[in-house]
Protein backbone atom coordinates (compact mmCIF):
# COMPACT_ATOMS: atom_id res chain seq x y z
CA UNK A 1 0.00 0.00 0.00
CA UNK A 2 2.47 2.30 0.66
CA UNK A 3 4.29 1.69 -2.52
CA UNK A 4 1.64 2.39 -4.34
CA UNK A 5 1.74 6.00 -2.59
CA UNK A 6 4.91 6.69 -3.22
CA UNK A 7 4.52 5.55 -7.15
CA UNK A 8 0.94 7.46 -6.96
CA UNK A 9 3.28 10.45 -5.75
CA UNK A 10 6.15 10.05 -8.15
CA UNK A 11 3.45 9.58 -10.73
CA UNK A 12 1.81 13.56 -9.84
CA UNK A 13 5.13 14.75 -9.32
CA UNK A 14 6.53 14.31 -12.84
CA UNK A 15 3.03 15.04 -14.45
CA UNK A 16 3.47 18.47 -12.13
CA UNK A 17 7.18 19.04 -13.05
CA UNK A 18 6.23 18.09 -16.92
CA UNK A 19 2.90 20.64 -16.98
CA UNK A 20 5.41 23.44 -15.00
CA UNK A 21 8.06 23.05 -17.98
CA UNK A 22 5.40 23.22 -20.53
CA UNK A 23 3.55 26.03 -19.18
CA UNK A 24 7.62 28.14 -18.57
CA UNK A 25 7.77 26.73 -22.26
CA UNK A 26 4.85 28.60 -22.98
CA UNK A 27 5.91 31.42 -21.12
CA UNK A 28 8.87 31.93 -22.77
CA UNK A 29 7.81 31.73 -26.33
CA UNK A 30 4.89 34.47 -25.47
CA UNK A 31 7.77 36.59 -23.97
CA UNK A 32 9.67 35.88 -27.26
CA UNK A 33 6.53 36.78 -29.24
CA UNK A 34 5.95 39.84 -27.10
CA UNK A 35 9.31 40.83 -27.49
CA UNK A 36 9.07 40.45 -31.51
CA UNK A 37 6.03 42.15 -31.22
CA UNK A 38 7.49 44.79 -29.34
CA UNK A 39 10.23 45.35 -31.72
CA UNK A 40 7.75 44.86 -34.73
CA UNK A 41 5.89 48.05 -33.66
CA UNK A 42 9.02 49.95 -32.88
CA UNK A 43 10.57 49.86 -35.62
CA UNK A 44 7.50 51.99 -37.35
CA UNK A 45 7.91 55.03 -35.28
CA UNK A 46 4.69 57.97 -34.46
CA UNK A 47 6.00 60.80 -36.06
CA UNK A 48 7.40 59.84 -39.61
CA UNK A 49 8.40 62.35 -42.34
CA UNK A 50 4.95 60.81 -43.95
CA UNK A 51 3.12 62.19 -40.63
CA UNK A 52 4.54 65.15 -40.21
CA UNK A 53 3.53 66.22 -43.65
CA UNK A 54 -0.34 65.15 -43.22
CA UNK A 55 -0.33 66.65 -40.45
CA UNK A 56 0.83 70.30 -41.76
CA UNK A 57 -2.07 71.00 -45.03
CA UNK A 58 0.92 73.40 -46.11
CA UNK A 59 2.08 69.72 -47.75
CA UNK A 60 -1.37 68.39 -48.88
CA UNK A 61 0.11 68.20 -52.59
CA UNK A 62 3.05 67.05 -51.77
CA UNK A 63 1.28 64.31 -49.61
CA UNK A 64 -1.21 63.51 -52.81
CA UNK A 65 2.07 63.15 -55.19
CA UNK A 66 3.91 60.58 -52.56
CA UNK A 67 0.48 58.89 -52.24
CA UNK A 68 -0.06 58.74 -56.21
CA UNK A 69 4.14 57.47 -56.67
CA UNK A 70 3.56 54.72 -54.19
CA UNK A 71 6.20 56.26 -51.84
CA UNK A 72 3.86 56.30 -48.74
CA UNK A 73 5.55 52.97 -47.40
CA UNK A 74 9.18 54.23 -48.18
CA UNK A 75 8.98 57.32 -46.66
CA UNK A 76 7.16 55.84 -43.22
CA UNK A 77 10.44 53.11 -43.25
CA UNK A 78 13.21 53.26 -41.11
CA UNK A 79 15.38 56.12 -42.62
CA UNK A 80 16.59 57.91 -41.74
CA UNK A 81 15.65 60.39 -44.98
CA UNK A 82 16.25 64.00 -45.74
CA UNK A 83 13.14 65.22 -47.62
CA UNK A 84 13.31 69.03 -49.09
CA UNK A 85 9.67 69.30 -49.35
CA UNK A 86 7.87 71.64 -51.34
CA UNK A 87 4.97 73.03 -50.13
CA UNK A 88 1.68 73.92 -52.02
CA UNK A 89 3.07 77.15 -53.33
CA UNK A 90 5.76 75.61 -54.71
CA UNK A 91 3.89 73.18 -56.91
CA UNK A 92 1.40 75.92 -57.72
CA UNK A 93 4.41 77.29 -59.37
CA UNK A 94 4.21 74.54 -62.09
CA UNK A 95 1.11 75.42 -65.04
CA UNK A 96 -1.96 73.29 -63.40
CA UNK A 97 -1.74 71.30 -66.94
CA UNK A 98 2.02 70.59 -66.61
CA UNK A 99 1.26 69.48 -62.37
CA UNK A 100 -2.11 67.42 -63.70
CA UNK A 101 0.52 65.47 -66.61
CA UNK A 102 3.01 65.13 -63.94
CA UNK A 103 0.71 63.35 -61.45
CA UNK A 104 -0.78 61.23 -63.91
CA UNK A 105 2.85 60.06 -64.98
CA UNK A 106 4.23 57.37 -61.72
CA UNK A 107 7.19 57.00 -63.55
CA UNK A 108 8.13 60.81 -64.00
CA UNK A 109 6.56 61.99 -60.73
CA UNK A 110 8.64 59.24 -58.67
CA UNK A 111 11.59 60.61 -60.58
CA UNK A 112 10.72 63.93 -59.50
CA UNK A 113 10.06 63.07 -56.04
CA UNK A 114 12.46 61.17 -54.78
CA UNK A 115 15.44 64.00 -56.42
CA UNK A 116 13.93 65.48 -53.09
CA UNK A 117 15.63 63.08 -51.17
CA UNK A 118 19.04 62.05 -49.79
CA UNK A 119 19.66 59.03 -48.02
CA UNK A 120 20.78 59.99 -44.07
CA UNK A 121 19.26 62.49 -41.64
CA UNK A 122 21.15 65.96 -42.66
CA UNK A 123 20.98 68.55 -40.17
CA UNK A 124 21.51 72.05 -41.42
CA UNK A 125 24.15 72.27 -39.04
CA UNK A 126 25.90 69.54 -40.91
CA UNK A 127 26.70 71.82 -44.11
CA UNK A 128 29.61 73.44 -44.75
CA UNK A 129 29.42 76.96 -46.52
CA UNK A 130 29.86 76.56 -49.91
CA UNK A 131 28.72 74.15 -53.09
CA UNK A 132 28.49 70.81 -52.28
CA UNK A 133 26.91 68.27 -54.26
CA UNK A 134 24.54 65.26 -52.36
CA UNK A 135 23.49 61.97 -54.29
CA UNK A 136 19.97 61.86 -54.15
CA UNK A 137 17.59 58.68 -53.62
CA UNK A 138 16.59 59.25 -57.22
CA UNK A 139 20.45 58.46 -58.33
CA UNK A 140 21.65 62.27 -59.51
CA UNK A 141 23.44 64.46 -57.82
CA UNK A 142 21.90 67.64 -56.70
CA UNK A 143 23.80 70.78 -55.78
CA UNK A 144 23.71 72.56 -52.15
CA UNK A 145 25.02 75.72 -51.38
CA UNK A 146 25.08 77.45 -48.14
CA UNK A 147 25.94 81.52 -48.20
CA UNK A 148 25.07 84.14 -46.50
CA UNK A 149 21.97 84.43 -48.39
CA UNK A 150 20.74 81.12 -46.94
CA UNK A 151 20.83 77.58 -48.59
CA UNK A 152 19.46 76.39 -51.72
CA UNK A 153 18.55 72.49 -52.59
CA UNK A 154 18.73 72.26 -56.66
CA UNK A 155 18.28 75.87 -56.73
CA UNK A 156 14.92 76.22 -54.68
CA UNK A 157 15.46 78.16 -50.94
CA UNK A 158 15.51 76.49 -47.94
CA UNK A 159 12.29 78.25 -46.22
CA UNK A 160 12.44 76.19 -42.89
CA UNK A 161 15.21 73.96 -41.87
CA UNK A 162 15.30 70.60 -39.31
CA UNK A 163 11.40 69.62 -39.06
CA UNK A 164 12.59 66.94 -36.83
CA UNK A 165 10.79 63.16 -37.87
CA UNK A 166 11.70 59.68 -35.97
CA UNK A 167 12.91 58.37 -39.52
CA UNK A 168 14.92 61.45 -40.70
CA UNK A 169 14.22 65.27 -41.10
CA UNK A 170 12.45 67.81 -43.79
CA UNK A 171 14.14 70.51 -45.09
CA UNK A 172 10.93 73.04 -46.79
CA UNK A 173 11.55 74.52 -49.90
CA UNK A 174 10.24 77.03 -52.00
CA UNK A 175 10.07 75.54 -55.89
CA UNK A 176 9.74 71.83 -57.24
CA UNK A 177 12.79 70.81 -58.50
CA UNK A 178 13.49 68.72 -61.36
CA UNK A 179 16.55 65.88 -61.86
CA UNK A 180 18.26 66.47 -65.16
CA UNK A 181 17.13 63.58 -66.67
CA UNK A 182 13.42 64.14 -66.00
CA UNK A 183 14.01 67.90 -68.31
CA UNK A 184 12.19 67.72 -71.20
Amino acid sequence: MRTRRILAAIGVSTFLVAGLAACSSDSDSNADKKTSTTTAAAEKCDNTIVDVAAGNPDFSTLVTAVQKAGLVDTLNGEGPFTVFAPTNEAFAKIPAADLEAILADKDKLTAILTYHVVSGKVLSTDLAAGSQDVKTVQGEDATVVVSDAGVTYAGANVTTADVDACNGVIHIIDSVVVPPSAKQ
